[in-house]
């Protein structure tokens, strides 16, 4: 998967606004983030992986040892690292719509509700 079909992914989502460019570019939703492209040491390019949040701690874990995702380099709790060369596309549609489902239902309700509805709703 490539960085581009990544944000194709991710741009379709009520409210969702891509950041950047810089040292992090993330898609925001409400001014949360809700996936992170940024370097993971000095020889990675912000093109080859993306962080995405988890909706727990438990299922973070379960994709980082069963080796579905990888231990993102400055993100604690349930953040995982994709690997976009190797991601299936149907996983990564998932991981983003869970990402974005998590972070929107951690806005405040004021916030929520400025947001344009989702299809889901």
């Amino acid at each position: 998967m490539t960085r581009a079909e990544f944000d194709a992914l991710c741009a379709p989502h009520p409210g969702a606004v891509l950041s950047g460019p810089g040292e992090l570019d993330a898609w925001k939703v409400g001014g949360k983030m809700f996936a992170c492209f940024g370097h993971v040491d000095a020889r990675a390019t912000n093109d080859d992986h993306v962080v995405v949040r988890c909706a727990d701690n438990d299922m973070a874990r379960m994709l980082i040892e069963t080796g579905a995702a990888g231990k993102p380099a400055y993100f604690r709790g349930a953040w995982v690292r994709l690997d976009l060369p190797d991601l299936d596309p149907d996983e990564a549609a998932h991981r983003v719509a869970v990402s974005y489902d998590t972070i929107r239902a951690g806005l405040t309700k004021k916030a929520q509700a400025d947001l344009p509805p989702r299809e889901s709703d």
